[in-house]
């Protein structure tokens, strides 16, 4: 029960919303030691593509004997995903020994909010494992997020879409300069693929800072080369490395980008000077490389369930594919990785949180289906069914594919396993909390840690 109850102290922090700022971070982190400071860091921040990319790099890291810590979020099933040391899941015992510890750091009648909280159990959990390097996904935006407390070795941007243009503005050039903001003077920067405003702004954040950094496209490029079940084979070429038929393990078009950028930050880290001048801070080998991105797992993302292992009953005669999709870039990009899987028919289960542009997160994966199931993860923040319904209805007219709405998401795997033939390919998408959900489903787990 002491685990339990430890985490459901730190969801009850939910309560207390977002908080844009670095003052109560870096109090909390004051007294509680700095955890973070001496720490070596990698710094992802991005509209998509940021936990694949996270993923990649420490699975390169840790192929070539580094110890890790990778920081990430939301989780899928368990909290304990968010805080890895060498790609393992955060101990109970320690989970509940780290919570008391960042307690002590919390001020009486100043709560923090969630994300603080973890972020410093973060910073903690890494110092008592001694990691060589972390690598740290932001969790909104850049500038003013909890994790923007370090001084990093190299800092990196996926993409930049409109997204939480409540919070980080309702222009691509201002997201982008919000998102900018992680990049620091002295550290290594790239960038994948960016529309031209996004560039101009972080150029301009470069420049102003009177620092170099390396975009896709123009410093370091990825060519797919061949696909292997859907996952990219690439070929990469850097300022350091050239690189032919590199395998990448998550299927997807979009990872080759991912991947790109991932080898691009290695890159850079393979450059650096060891402090005393002598030697590279971090020796990575190709042959490390190379089996890090093509042994990389990153549940949730374009994760494939063979026929007959779903679902719990083993009945399923089609293969099930979970992604996260869950804004308008990342959907346009989940469709054009749908619309090249040979099928008869396309199955379609989606949920789809309530604060989200539903139309744009479903309208370019429903073009691809044949068949639509509406449904909801056990969430507060998911729309009901028939509130997916009526918004796409509201933006199109009806969804013109069959539809049927199921209260909650089982039943609709359920229908799903029953009504799609051997050639035909099931999809679970429109939100990280709806594949979480069908994922613990799926390989008989259960959900007890809302996210």
């Amino acid at each position: 029960m002491a685990y339990k109850d430890t985490i459901s102290s730190i969801f009850e922090l939910q309560k207390f919303g977002m908080k844009f700022g670095l003052d109560s971070m870096r109090g909390i982190l004051s007294r509680l030691g700095n955890p973070e400071a001496g720490g070596r860091y990698v710094h992802l921040a991005g509209t998509n593509g940021k936990g694949s990319t996270a993923a990649m790099i420490e699975a390169v890291l840790r192929e070539a004997g580094y110890r890790t810590g990778l920081y990430t979020s939301p989780h899928l099933v368990t909290f304990r995903e968010r805080i890895r040391v060498d790609g393992g899941l955060m101990p109970e015992e320690e989970v509940e020994e780290i919570a008391a510890e960042v307690w002590k750091g919390c001020l009486p009648g100043r709560p923090p909010t969630f994300f603080e909280f973890v972020t410093a159990m973060a910073f903690l959990r890494f110092r008592r494992a001694g990691t060589d390097l972390a690598v740290l996904e932001a969790g909104l935006g850049g500038r003013l997020d909890s994790t923007n407390v370090v001084e990093p070795l190299v800092a990196a941007i996926t993409n930049i879409g409109l997204e939480h243009t409540e919070h980080l503005g309702g222009t691509i050039a201002e997201i982008a300069a919000e998102k900018a903001g992680i990049i620091k003077p002295g550290a290594g920067f790239a960038a994948g693929r960016l529309v031209p405003e996004a560039a101009r702004v972080i150029g301009a954040r470069l420049d102003g800072l009177g620092a170099a950094g390396r975009f896709l496209g123009r410093d370091f490029t990825a060519r797919t080369v061949s696909e292997e079940a859907g996952r990219p084979v690439i070929d990469y070429r850097g300022p350091s490395w050239s690189l032919d038929g590199v395998a990448v393990g998550l299927a997807g078009p979009y990872q080759a980008d991912n991947a790109a950028l991932a080898i691009a930050v290695l890159e850079l880290l393979s450059e650096m000077p060891s402090p005393g001048g002598e030697g590279r801070l971090f020796a990575l080998p190709e042959e490390c490389l190379r089996r890090g991105l093509a042994g990389v797992s990153w549940p949730g993302r374009g994760e494939i369930f063979a026929p007959g292992l779903w679902p719990p009953g083993r009945n399923g005669r089609a293969p099930l594919l979970l992604d996260g999709a869950h804004n308008p870039d990342g959907a346009r990009s989940f469709a054009e990785y749908l619309r090249r899987i040979p099928r008869r028919e396309l199955h379609l289960i989606v949920g789809v949180m309530a604060d989200k542009d539903v139309a744009g997160v479903l309208g370019p994966v429903i073009a691809e289906a044949d068949r639509l199931y509406l449904t909801r993860p056990v969430y507060s923040r998911a729309a009901a069914p028939e509130l997916l319904l009526e918004r796409l209805r509201g933006a199109s007219g009806e969804p013109g594919i069959p539809w049927e709405l199921y209260p909650e998401l089982p039943g609709a795997i359920e229908a799903a396993a029953r009504q799609a033939g051997p050639e035909d390919v099931v999809v679970v998408s429109g939100s990280l909390f709806t594949v979480g959900e069908a994922r613990a489903y799926l390989t008989g787990e259960s959900i007890v840690e809302s996210n």
